[in-house]
């Protein structure tokens, strides 16, 4: 394969007399002489065994073998550039572009990045509050940490964490209003960050699909569910990464023993050829640390998940009195 390659510097002659459409002009860039930028196409064409160019006056024009070849060429040199700029890029300083679940970028991102700071303190984070899958791949952005299947196409991705999701009330409400059973929820607004099937999973697996739902508020995402359930508005459904600490402080409370796994899961995903840019694998490597971090203090705001769900489940009513 090697042995079939043109040598680099005639390709680099091709290339910039193509894009500037002059040889004087690419010359001047490759700091040669227009002697020697002939030559090398010259030398180029004679390898390849076709014509590369035809004269016009004082320019050149590619033929259409010439036209043919510029694209690999450009596309080869182009990554070229990009793969010594990623290596020369320092991985504990600089700019560093992430887009995040906007969920866990509030409630669990956020409170952490006076941990991320004191490590790497030269390192500017620009924080994207998006799922976006677009973001994978937009050159302005280094590293996203997303929600979903894990089926995007050609990238680098790896699962940072699954999740459990339950009902989660503020104390002032379930204090004034209690939830003592889960047929109480139906006094209560219900609050979606999806369109409606996370809590259809839940309530089937509490066995309670036939329960009287009235009022209820779709807020477009999992963030404001839970801050309309945090400002007593309703009872929203929770999840095991971003409503732990909520749970800790008292904000919120867990009213059931009942978890239910989430559909999807969350992942870090980037581009290929962004992986190996060390900044950003300073960020992945800190981002499971802390989550490891996490799974070691296991905090358990949720005391157990189904087993059997065919059955009916028994239902303990926790934190009722939290605010008292």
């Amino acid at each position: 394969m090697v042995n079939r390659l043109p040598p680099l510097n005639p390709l680099r002659a091709f290339e910039a007399t193509a894009r500037h459409g002059s040889l004087t002009k690419a010359a001047s860039e490759l700091n040669v002489t227009h002697g020697a930028v002939s030559h090398q196409i010259k030398a180029l064409e004679q390898s390849l065994g076709v014509k590369l160019f035809e004269r016009i006056g004082q320019r050149v024009r590619l033929t259409p073998h010439g036209a043919e070849l510029l694209p690999a060429v450009s596309t080869a040199f182009d990554g070229i550039a990009a793969a010594t700029q990623r290596l020369t890029r320092p991985a504990s300083s600089g700019a560093l572009s992430v887009s995040c679940v906007p969920a866990l970028l509030l409630l669990w991102m956020t409170p952490r990045l006076g941990s991320f700071t004191a490590q790497y303190p030269d390192i500017q984070l620009t924080l994207i509050p998006s799922n976006d899958p677009r973001d994978i791949r937009a050159p302005h952005i280094d590293v996203c940490v997303h929600y979903g299947d894990g089926s995007w196409a050609d990238c680098w991705m790896r699962k940072w964490s699954g999740l459990e999701l339950f009902p989660v009330v503020s104390p002032t409400l379930i204090n004034n209003r209690p939830i003592r059973s889960v047929r109480d929820l139906a006094d209560h607004v219900f609050l979606h960050g999806d369109d409606g099937r996370e809590w259809h999973t839940w309530l089937a697996a509490a066995d309670a699909l036939d329960l009287e739902r009235g009022r209820r508020h779709h807020l477009g995402d999992a963030r404001m569910a839970t801050e309309a359930a945090v400002h007593g508005h309703g009872v929203a459904l929770g999840d095991s990464v971003t409503a732990s600490a909520l749970l800790a402080r008292g904000m919120l409370v867990a009213p059931f023993s009942l978890s239910v796994p989430a559909v999807d899961d969350f992942y870090v995903v980037c581009r290929n050829e962004m992986r190996t840019t060390p900044i950003v694998q300073v960020f992945i490597d800190w981002l499971f640390a802390e989550k490891a971090g996490d799974d070691g203090r296991a905090d358990a705001p949720v005391a157990g998940r189904i087993i059997g769900r065919r059955k009916r489940p028994q239902l303990k009513v926790i934190g009722a009195k939290a605010a008292g």
